[in-house]
């Protein structure tokens, strides 16, 4: 097995600086190409006709369909690419993601290319999705696909293939009869996504999509808990770990059939969206803005155990920011014997901190903090810091307004930390720092100290109330503050 190179630094979804190889080439990496199914023979059998007229070298590709319950079961056609199988998906689960993780856990390439198994790919499909793999390591690149009005038996796998070998698969169907995907609207808005904010990842929604074998470990896999809906969350999990979402306009492929969320789409989208919003935070969407925590917190705010600790986090907890998580940092003590003098304990603060959270299941009381990939920001801040309300929402608005993978706030009572979890999944790959791969702010003046600071900022009239100082700029700064406090 091959190692994909790791390639340049790419700068937040600015994957211009890549450079994958065209013309003739020599390719080196393999390709598992996943395809869950159930039930459909004659479609799947014309998917493996245009699969087994590739133009990727056969030697390095294989295919895995995973038959997810068909009665009767899927059988192998004779036209078939040379090195296919069918397996049954791995005990415990059933639907989508079960069966892709089940295949990528029975198949070996380096890059791992799920495939819906009513989608006819033309004949360099796989291969204009590897030349971006050949770039860089962590990138995701996102098939192109038309949805055409299909009848079963209306295409005949010989026939397919000898179009798609050919170079012809265009002429299966009319242009002008398909429906484009909705994401071609943002991919065309933002540059080919070059130009995308922290969502570009909500393009990568099913049907053609690849990526490295150790990204697709990285992220988790996919959630199999997940009926409907998985795709989005799989996409959301990729960002975390660092990826670049490469939209690949020449891998192009026909879906045979009706996008699944236009025959009852209301239903459809209302099942997703409690269980996108409990795991991707950062569709606001999908996530009411109500006073309630999630699965996946937006965000993790580590506080170090000392003085001033149990005021700053009540502060956290009653901000403008509901789903949080709070990390208590420091060395707990152990459990006291039946008999003992309670004012004479040596830990008599780091205990009565902890008693006092004890029933806030948002707090928890650590001596290291661990990493959680899930989580889109990490957020430190001192322990005599006491943020007004509106202060990490501003914050955290303030990194996604412009771009940027880490924040810095210098206050007299030390330094408050934004990382981007994504950012700093990617900077550890590379071995390069967060600022490099996303951009970086220290701020030492201004709002957003204030913000942050809180209770404790100047002792002028008005600001534990957040009133600004009297003057034009402190008038425009409290204006300023007033907004973001009622966000």
């Amino acid at each position: 097995m091959s190692s994909p190179a790791a390639g340049p630094v790419v700068r937040r979804n600015d994957y211009a600086p890549l450079a994958p190889p065209s013309g003739e080439w020599a390719p080196r990496l393999s390709v598992s190409v996943v395809v869950p199914a159930q039930g459909k023979q004659e479609r799947l059998d014309v998917v493996l006709a245009a699969l087994a007229a590739q133009s990727y070298p056969a030697g390095l590709l294989e295919v895995v369909v995973v038959d997810d319950g068909s009665e009767p079961p899927l059988r192998l056609p004779e036209l078939r690419p040379a090195n296919a199988k069918i397996v049954p998906p791995l005990p415990g689960g059933r639907a989508s993601a079960h069966a892709t993780n089940s295949g990528v856990a029975r198949s070996d390439g380096d890059i791992v290319l799920r495939l819906d198994s009513d989608m006819l790919a033309f004949g360099d499909h796989v291969e204009s999705q590897m030349r971006w793999h050949h770039a860089a390591d962590y990138l995701a690149v996102l098939g192109h696909k038309r949805f055409v009005d299909y009848r079963e038996g209306e295409l005949e796998p010989s026939a397919v293939h000898e179009r798609v070998r050919a170079g012809a698969a265009a002429e299966l169907f009319r242009l002008e009869d398909s429906e484009p995907q909705w994401i071609e609207s943002i991919i065309d808005s933002t540059d080919g996504l070059k130009a995308a904010d922290h969502r570009a990842f909500r393009v990568l929604v099913g049907a053609t999509f690849s990526v490295p074998r150790t990204l697709f470990k990285a992220a988790g896999g996919m959630d199999a808990d997940v009926l409907l809906g998985s795709d989005t969350i799989f996409s959301y999990r990729l960002h975390q770990a660092g990826a670049v979402f490469v939209p690949d306009c020449g891998s192009s492929s026909w879906h045979l059939g009706p996008r699944q969320i236009s025959a009852r789409g209301e239903l459809a989208k209302r099942y997703r969206r409690p269980f996108i919003a409990n795991r991707v935070p950062e569709l606001d969407a999908k996530r009411p803005r109500a006073m309630r925590s999630w699965g996946t917190p937006r965000a993790e705010v580590v506080v170090e155990a000392g003085p001033g600790a149990e005021a700053c986090v009540d502060s956290v907890l009653a901000g403008n920011v509901p789903d949080v998580r709070v990390a208590l940092l420091g060395e707990w003590p152990r459990p006291l014997p039946p008999r003992h003098a309670p004012l004479d304990d040596p830990d008599l603060e780091a205990r009565l901190l902890a008693e006092s959270f004890r029933g806030e299941p948002r707090v928890r009381t650590v001596a290291e903090v661990q990493d959680d990939p899930a989580v889109p920001y990490r957020i430190w801040l001192p322990a005599r810091a006491a943020p007004y309300r509106g202060a990490l929402g501003a914050l955290i608005e303030y990194a996604n307004e412009r771009r940027l993978g880490l924040v810095e706030v210098e206050l007299p009572e030390g330094v408050v930390r934004l990382e981007r979890t994504a950012a700093a999944a990617r900077a550890a790959h590379l071995g390069v720092d967060i600022a490099e791969v996303w951009g970086g702010e220290r701020l030492t003046e201004g709002t957003m100290v204030d913000l942050l600071r809180g209770a404790a900022a100047s002792g002028a009239p008005g600001a534990a109330s957040g009133r600004a100082a009297e003057g034009p700029a402190g008038r425009a700064r409290g204006l300023l503050r007033r907004l973001l406090l009622r966000r």
